[in-house]
């Protein structure tokens, strides 16, 4: 059973599920959204992109956390899906993420947009 992320409830009022591409693409949204530290018995799962918002946005901090992306996407869902890669750039006062990626399941090639920071939260 793929639960739809954020949690929330269908029409029938029962949990809400998702087709496996989507429930992939909310894993990878969560590992985004995790900071390091902020799970108890994972606490190196996440990447602290969500923390980045407080942070100065430039080219540099992009391209570390491309790597810091790249690394963790590897390591916690390798099972899942294989990185063909991923690019941050700065935009302004936004982060633009994109992860292109194959699902191992069924050799579907995915590519997800994620933007975060500016007027986009």
């Amino acid at each position: 059973m793929n639960l739809k992320y954020p949690y929330q409830f269908d029409s029938s009022r029962r949990t809400a599920q998702v087709d496996t591409p989507g429930h992939i693409r909310d894993m990878i949204e969560q590992m985004l959204l995790t900071s390091p530290g902020e799970r108890v018995n994972r606490p190196t799962f996440g990447t602290g992109t969500a923390q980045l918002v407080f942070a100065p946005n430039s080219d540099v901090l992009a391209a570390a956390q491309q790597q810091v992306i790249q690394a963790s996407l590897q390591q916690w869902l390798s099972g899942v899906i294989r990185v063909q890669s991923v690019d941050v750039s700065a935009e302004d006062s936004t982060l633009l993420i994109t992860v292109q990626y194959t699902i191992v399941q069924t050799q579907q090639q995915q590519t997800q947009q994620f933007v975060y920071g500016g007027a986009s939260q």
